[in-house]
């Protein structure tokens, strides 16, 4: 299991841009947010994503960019972005090879019916690509909050 302090497992992926994108590009220049979320215009996820959104200015301010990640491919990553206008990168994990290093990839029971997906889950990276806070069983209300304060008083 992860631990504070860390190096977060790098990983390359495809993103809604079109391009490869990992990990390792960022070092050295920005703070990551790494956010996983378990599906795309789920009530949840919406809500989660459009705070990010909402305060990516914030974030970016405080060279600190967002990564969104789920299981979904990047078709509805492009849907999920066009109709919330998200100002930043979803990352398709459709294997979960990211999840199952992050260790977000759980067995979950909904409704009574056991299923694997990602926990929601948020790892805040540092320039030197450590693990400088790590967010799991993510409760949407007050979260990109809590996010943006830690890095406000750690990270900048």
């Amino acid at each position: 299991m992860l631990q504070e302090g860390d190096m977060a497992p790098d990983f390359t992926l495809p993103a809604s841009n079109g391009e490869q994108v990992s990990l390792s590009d960022f070092r050295g220049k920005k703070n990551v947010i790494l956010y996983f979320y378990p599906k795309d215009n789920t009530p949840g996820c919406t809500a989660e994503a459009c705070d990010f959104r909402d305060r990516a200015g914030d974030f970016s301010e405080l060279d600190t960019v967002i990564l969104g990640v789920s299981l979904d491919d990047l078709q509805s990553h492009e849907k999920f972005i066009r109709k919330y206008n998200l100002p930043f990168l979803l990352l398709s994990d459709t294997e979960a090879e990211v999840s199952k290093k992050y260790g977000v990839y759980k067995e979950k029971n909904m409704f009574g019916k056991k299923k694997w997906g990602i926990e929601r889950s948020t790892f805040i990276i540092d320039k030197e690509g450590r693990l400088a806070k790590i967010y799991r069983k993510v409760k949407v209300d007050g979260h990109v909050e809590d996010a943006l304060a830690f890095v406000k008083e750690h990270l900048s």
